[in-house]
Formats: structure tokens, sequence, C-alpha cells
């Protein structure tokens, strides 16, 4: 039975959680041994894992879903130095909170790491609760999340399934279809393959052995420690697995942005409602063309609805193009002057003029940082 391959058994048996439970036991074993003996020798040595603070381990959880390691690691860095327990999280202002997190994207984690908090220092007397469910009811917080969080900080045996894991275990049982229409099935491989004695390391081995192996579009078959189990490597398939959903172009908006300049020389700048993708972040406003629209009418009309002023607009002063996970912008910005009325706030949370040298207080989407570096640029 040593010699059973998986790949054999998928081929042999229907593709279904009920024929997982067959699986014989010294494949599983071998599947956990192989892969935690490579993690040993090749894993990566990441700040998160050398703790055992699940406020820490929280933190780099949040900040690594849909976003690159290289890219986390300075602002996990930055941000234990700034908001060292849960306590100081808590009770942050969330402009500090989202200033922190400026530059990394998808800020509603950052919203909800801030929510979360004080949920946990209200409710759970600061301590990051440990059982599944209430892990799972905090803010920003799903079963992928909280089992990564709690296997690692507290070594409870929870299965997880993030991208990487997604992937490897696609490859693993050659999955005949996208993972999102079988995740129930992919829980229930994750969920088997977990050493129950060994959960923290086998799931840091999993996402790691996804991350630096079994990559998307180069994978390092020969050194994998599962090849000769994963049925994708046996049948040659590994470059078409897993395979993709199809999907639509993605939307593209032109937006006309104002930077507007009263006599005094400062900039309006406004910040964004709670909900949506940016929320609570500052912006230079403005807002779609409408068709048939110029872009400097578009402004005009924009300023006036938005913020209930006029304003004149003059020259442009950049284009910048800017992709999203669900659509892509162009913002055509414009150098604007003041002409009349009192900013209010009409579909903004807040207006302020400020200067030039007070606006890096501000935390604001990455697309507008270019506009601001071209302001200091051009000051």
């Amino acid at each position: 039975m040593s010699q059973f391959k998986l790949f054999e058994f998928i081929e042999k048996t229907s593709l279904s959680a009920d024929s997982l439970a067959d699986l014989p036991i010294a494949v599983v074993l071998e599947l956990r041994r192989s892969l935690l003996g490579w993690y040993g020798q090749s894993g990566r040595d990441l700040p998160w894992r050398r703790s055992r603070d699940a406020y820490a381990i929280w933190i780099s959880e949040i900040m690594l879903q849909q976003t690159q390691v290289k890219t986390v690691l300075p602002y996990y860095d930055r941000w234990l130095k700034t908001f060292p327990t849960v306590q100081l999280l808590a009770t942050a202002d969330q402009q500090a909170v989202l200033k922190a997190w400026q530059g990394l994207g998808y800020y509603a984690r950052a919203r909800n790491l801030h929510r979360a908090a004080q949920v946990i220092v209200l409710q759970h007397d600061g301590a990051f609760p440990q059982s599944l469910a209430t892990a799972m009811a905090l803010p920003g917080i799903g079963r992928t999340t909280a089992g990564g969080i709690l296997s690692a900080a507290f070594n409870q045996p929870l299965p997880i399934l993030d991208g990487n894991v997604k992937r490897v275990l696609a490859r693993l049982v050659a999955l005949p279809c996208p993972p999102s229409q079988s995740l129930s099935f992919l829980w229930q491989v994750s969920r088997l393959l977990l050493d129950p004695q060994q959960p923290r390391d086998f799931n840091q081995a999993l996402m790691d052995l996804g991350a630096t192996l079994c990559t998307r579009h180069h994978p390092a078959c020969l050194l994998c420690p599962w090849r000769s189990h994963c049925a994708a490597y046996n049948q040659n398939i590994q470059l078409e697995l897993p395979m993709s959903e199809s999907r639509a172009p993605l939307p593209h908006k032109v937006i006309g942005v104002a930077v507007i300049y009263n006599p005094e020389g400062k900039i309006l700048i406004d910040r964004r409602h709670q909900t949506g993708l940016l929320g609570g972040l500052w912006e230079f406003p403005g807002g779609k063309v409408e068709p048939g629209e110029s872009l400097e009418a578009c402004v005009e009309r924009e300023i006036e609805e938005e913020l209930g002023i006029k304003i004149t607009v003059g020259d442009r002063l950049m284009v910048v193009n800017h992709a999203y996970t669900h659509f892509k912008v162009t913002l055509n910005v414009y150098h604007c002057q003041h002409v009349s009325g009192d900013p209010q706030p009409l579909e903004c949370d807040e207006v302020r003029w400020v200067t030039l040298d007070q606006i890096d207080q501000y935390p604001f989407p990455a697309a507008n940082l270019q506009i601001i570096a071209a302001l200091k640029s051009a000051a």
C-alpha cells in the first residue's frame, strides 16, 4: 500500500468528498510526512512565524489577503511599531489606521481590523478569541483567515483554503472544474490532509508550497515533495490547472478630477463615505464623465453636484491610469480655481482646505498619491 498513488485513487473513484473517506491512511501519512520534511528544509523565515502572539499573527493574515509577502513585510514591521497592541489599535483614530495602511490597497481590511480590535477589547478582554465561530464573527475574518490565525497562534487543527492552497489541492487531485465550483470538496481535502499533531507547521508548509513551488505559471514540479502523488503532474496537465472561470473584460471608468485652489493657495480635498473599496480615504474630488460630455464640463458639473461650489477649470495637470481588482480607471486631473460658494460634504463625509505641506497627513488612494507627487514636483 505504500506505493499507492493518490492520482490512481482519484482516477478509480468519483471525485467527491465521500470518496476521500476511503483514501488509504498510508497515502495521507506520506503526504503529511513529505510536506513537513520539505518545510523543515525549505520553509520561508517570516517574522510572524517567529511569534505566537495572536495579535501579530492576525495582522499578518489580514495583510496577506490578496497581497504578496514581499509587499507586506515593510508594512507589517511599521504597523507593529505604530500599533504594538490590540488596545492601541482599538483606541487609535481611524484616519491614523488608514494612513498606516496607505499603499496596501483593499482598504476595507484596515477598517475591519480597526473595528475588530474594538470588539476584541470590549467583548473579549483584549484577547483574540480561540473559538472558530467567535473568530469568524469578527469583522473581516472568514473561515480561512480564522483557521490560519488559530492554527498559527494556538496550534489548533483547523484547515485553510487560501488561493495558494486551492491551487496546490486542485493540482494534487486534478480538479476538473474551477476551484470556486468545488469549494466544499477542497475544504474536505484540506481537512483530510491536515496533520492534527502539527497543524501550525502543516498549514504554513501548504501555503509555502503554493507560494514557492506550485506557482501559477511556472510550477517547479521536480522539486515538489508531493510530485509522485500529484494527479496533475502524473497526467502532465499541471499548467492547465487549476481551471479558470471565464471573465468579462474589466469595466473602464473615465474620471474628471479637480485640484481646486482657493485664493490663499490651499487645496480642497474630501473624505469618502465609509462604505466601498476606498471608504474613509481622502481624495481630490471629481466623478465619471457622462456620454458626450467633455472632461472640463464633467469636472465643473461634478464639483457643483458633490460640493456645491463653482469653479473655473484650467490646464490639465496629468492623466493617471490605475487598475483595481474589478475595474480600471483613467483620472484626468485639472488645475481649478474656486470661484464661489462654501464647500459642503454633499456626497462625502468631510471636506477640508489643506496646504501642500499638510497633505501627507491624510490617507489617500494609490492613484491620488501620483497626483500629490506631481503637485510637489511642480511646486
